[in-house]
């Protein structure tokens, strides 16, 4: 089976870095030095307009304070998303509760907002007290993928962690690593853990996504077969 790369594009400029050097797909966001925030929908639709053919996934985060978040702002994010059908293919969000847990109820009104569109739950998991029982909430909730630095600061450091998670998921959700992704380490880190898709910023120097970076990425992939 091929291997995936997912590009976390945090502007326009970055999307089509992304969709003319190979990616199979982009988390667009805004505000990628505040972890990522909700892109305007003006962004999305126009990124969707420059790449008709590029599977854009929308990242809902409304804020970058935790990922806690009260009926009314689930509201909003509701919101957001079912305004953002018409030019996403999928989205990317989820809830904690105070304690540190999957918030189910919240989580399962965001997936069912998405109306049969992938929902990838994010790295909210990477604080969850208990990752197994969490992994286990998020299969149940049915959300289609897990983006997850295996609880470390970067998914190379959470290798042992994301090849646990990929033998309980038993293909019912796709596990991606993610964070400090490059070319240098991603054949490596799906070697590791078995995982199938990777996601990246693909960044050389500068903030935007760096098209030669993406394009060894995908070379690394391609070498798994």
């Amino acid at each position: 089976m091929k291997r995936l790369l997912e590009v976390c594009a945090g502007s326009l400029r970055s999307a089509l870095a992304a969709a003319e050097s190979g990616a199979d797909r982009i988390e667009l966001c805004s505000a990628l030095s505040l972890g990522g925030l909700t892109p305007s929908i003006g962004l999305v639709e126009t990124v969707r307009k420059q790449c008709p053919s590029l599977r854009i996934h929308v990242l809902i985060r409304p804020h970058e304070h935790d990922f806690v978040y009260s009926p009314e702002e689930i509201d909003a994010m509701t919101a957001d998303i079912r305004a953002m059908q018409p030019y996403a293919d999928g989205f990317v969000s989820g809830a904690l509760t105070e304690a540190g847990d999957v918030d189910v109820d919240a989580t399962c009104r965001l997936r069912e907002a998405c109306d049969g569109k992938p929902f990838t739950f994010h790295r909210a998991f990477d604080v969850c007290r208990e990752p197994s029982a969490a992994l286990g909430q998020l299969i149940r909730i049915g959300c289609t993928r897990l983006l997850t630095s295996g609880q470390q600061p970067s998914a190379c450091q959470g290798v042992d962690l994301i090849r646990r998670l990929v033998t309980e998921s038993a293909g019912r959700i796709i596990v991606m690593p993610g964070a400090g992704v490059s070319s240098r380490n991603a054949e490596w880190i799906l070697r590791q853990t078995g995982a199938m898709e990777i996601h990246g910023s693909a960044k050389a120097d500068g903030p935007e996504t760096d098209p030669a970076e993406v394009a060894a990425i995908r070379q690394a992939l391609a070498r798994l077969g």
